[in-house]
């Protein structure tokens, strides 16, 4: 019984390093489905940014909140939090296909204001407004 109580804990072990070692990533890289893009030159715009960045999430075919603000150098991270593919395509960005539960990440690191589109629904849209 000791023999399975260790291979049972050594499993347990490996699995908490798997996990806190998924923690450990880049705050500015997609969790699944994005990638991280340089500072873009032309954006949109939205309220609310902290030092940290902005979250808008994407459902019910709407980016929420449409627009937001946040300061040079902050990024914005979108969640698609629906049950279909959507994007994240601005003149300097694009987050390619997010899947569902996806995330995607952009730094702004140029004032302006930066209209974006979901390239498959084109009638979902939003604005990055960076000071």
């Amino acid at each position: 019984m000791s023999g399975k109580v260790r291979v049972i804990g050594a499993i347990l072990v490996v699995a908490a390093l798997v996990v806190l070692a998924g923690c450990a990533g880049s705050s500015s890289t997609p969790a699944t489905g994005g990638s991280s893009s340089a500072p873009a030159s032309s954006g949109g715009s939205s309220a609310g940014g902290t030092a940290a960045g902005t979250a808008v999430t994407i459902a019910n075919f709407a980016f929420n909140p449409a627009d937001v603000t946040v300061k040079v150098g902050q990024s914005v991270t979108w969640t698609n939090n629906d049950t279909t593919t959507h994007t994240v395509t601005g003149t300097d960005f694009d987050s390619g296909p997010l899947a569902p539960g996806a995330t995607y990440s952009h730094t702004f690191g140029t004032a302006g204001t930066f209209d974006y589109h979901c390239s498959i629904h084109t009638s979902m849209t939003g604005k990055v407004t960076v000071q």
